[in-house]
């Protein structure tokens, strides 16, 4: 098994020397192990990593030190080794010729601590581009969206067209305001109690799905008056509504776009307790919790690379025909 590991091990580390060809390489070596003790043990509990991986130290507690060692190192910088990952998937997925779908959205990681993600919607899953991890209970605010979206900017292809996916913790003026300055559509859910404005008074956009107004063009929204589109779905059988402010002209299935906003919730899975199960970990501190998710989102990367490897090397009856 030991052998297996170190083989895996060695290849992950040729392809971060391949896309980080700057990166030291005791860097690249120690990421690269401890990605495919991940992917081996299946958990975030150091001490489980610390059981599975392949090194000489004969004792578990000098093995579990490396990994604090590693996690604690200010070198490692969870933006510069996900940056070539993040363009590739992206440039990938923007020569397809439909724009790049990113989702925004907070989880707890502990009882403590909190991860704002950027992903990209890559089929029916999400695949993590950039993160950060705060120390707090509650939403995290637009100054750590604004500088988590900013990062993000410079690893999107030329000329690539972007829609953003964002729950009611981000239907916010000021996040409307950052998409329309950057020329990208968006979707954003927003909360009942909102006041909108427009030609014709002012209401809430809870009001409006109690009304049944499904589309509204050229609303200002808030005190902050931030001018956009809503639209409003309200099915059978779901106890609230979605009320969306887009950029496009709004109606039914503009609205539904929305629901691509899912794909990111098997990724949180995997991060967490139908995965890895980051909440298992002792870390507190959140720079030592971005390194570890780190490590995750690079065994996830592996795992997808590796599965679209064998699909295209050893394709099944089915996909032989299409």
């Amino acid at each position: 098994m030991m052998d297996g590991l170190q083989v895996l091990a060695e290849g992950i580390s040729q392809e971060l020397r391949r896309l980080l060809p700057g990166q030291r390489k005791t860097q690249r070596v120690n990421l690269a192990l401890l990605v495919a003790t991940m992917l081996d043990v299946r958990s975030a509990n150091l001490m489980d990593l610390a059981a599975g991986l392949p090194r000489d130290a004969e004792r578990i507690d000098m093995r579990y030190q490396w990994i604090e060692r590693v996690l604690k190192n200010p070198l490692i910088d969870p933006d510069a080794v996900m940056a070539p990952f993040a363009r590739e998937v992206l440039g990938a997925l923007a020569a397809q010729g439909r724009p790049l779908v990113l989702i925004l959205d907070q989880s707890k990681l502990n009882d403590r601590h909190q991860v704002l993600m950027l992903a990209i919607r890559h089929g029916e899953r999400a695949l993590p581009l950039l993160w950060r991890v705060e120390a707090t209970e509650g939403a995290i605010g637009f100054a750590v969206q604004e500088a988590l979206l900013d990062a993000a900017v410079p690893l999107l292809p030329d000329g690539a067209e972007v829609c953003l996916m964002a729950d009611r913790f981000y239907g916010t003026a000021d996040l409307i305001g950052w998409c329309q300055d950057r020329g990208w559509d968006y979707r954003l859910r927003l909360k009942g109690n909102l006041v909108v404005r427009d030609a014709g008074g002012r209401t809430t956009t809870g009001r409006l799905a109690k009304d049944r107004i499904f589309a509204l063009e050229n609303v200002q929204l808030t005190a902050r008056k931030a001018t956009t589109n809503i639209g409003v779905i309200h099915d059978p059988g779901h106890v609230e509504p979605w009320i969306i402010a887009m950029s496009a002209t709004p109606g039914y299935l503009k609205t539904l776009d929305y629901s691509a906003r899912w794909a990111i919730e098997p990724m949180f899975s995997d991060f967490k307790s139908r995965g890895f199960g980051i909440e298992d970990t002792q870390i507190q501190h959140p720079d030592r919790l971005a390194r570890l998710l780190l490590v995750m989102a690079l065994a996830i990367y592996t795992a997808v690379s590796t599965g679209r490897w064998d699909a295209e090397t050893n394709p099944t009856p089915a996909e032989k025909n299409m």
